[in-house]
């Protein structure tokens, strides 16, 4: 699977070799990190990732993936799948981003993408969720187009969903 391009960004599906880099925190001749990358989210998705790989095999295209200026190559965060699309053709998505970087639109941009590829790939509905108090990830996931579905003590849904998923994905 190649990098997936937005308007600003890249969207670049993380392999075995880089996951294990960014966990120990050691850039590859290649990766450009900007200052603040990786944050510990991206740490945490990057050992899902990897855990992921090891019991079932690469998720991919249901994988994680780093988020790349275009203007200038370096990593500022990452989305990704936290696994494969469900019986039902439902996957759960996270993101985030360093934060010098935010309030600039990148992650509803790069949060369109993966929703994109969900949806080329016959994902029926994507969920996520974001703590009461993270507004600014709950405009996230509004500004790409989910919507607020439930809420517990805890954090507010969202969820987008298309009636005309193919039932490919289903089961896998």
């Amino acid at each position: 699977m190649g990098d997936l391009v937005t308007a600003r960004l890249v969207l670049h599906p993380m392999t075995v070799g880089e996951a294990e880099r960014l966990v120990a925190g050691e850039q590859d001749n290649g990766a450009r990190w900007a200052p603040g990358y990786p944050a510990a989210g991206d740490v945490s998705a990057a050992r899902r990732f990897l855990g992921t790989c090891a019991s079932t095999g690469d998720p991919n295209p249901f994988g994680t993936y780093e988020v790349r200026r275009r203007e200038d190559g370096r990593a500022i965060g990452g989305v990704d799948f936290h696994g494969p699309a469900d019986a039902n053709g439902s996957v759960t998505i996270g993101y985030g981003l360093i934060p010098s970087v935010r309030g600039k639109g990148y992650a509803s941009e790069a949060l369109r993408g993966l929703l994109s590829l969900a949806r080329a790939h016959g994902v029926a509905r994507v969920r996520g969720d974001a703590d009461h108090d993270n507004i600014a990830s709950q405009h996230v996931m509004a500004a790409a187009g989910m919507r607020p579905v439930g809420a517990d003590d805890r954090v507010r849904y969202f969820e987008i969903a298309w009636s005309d998923a193919t039932p490919a994905v289903r089961g896998a």
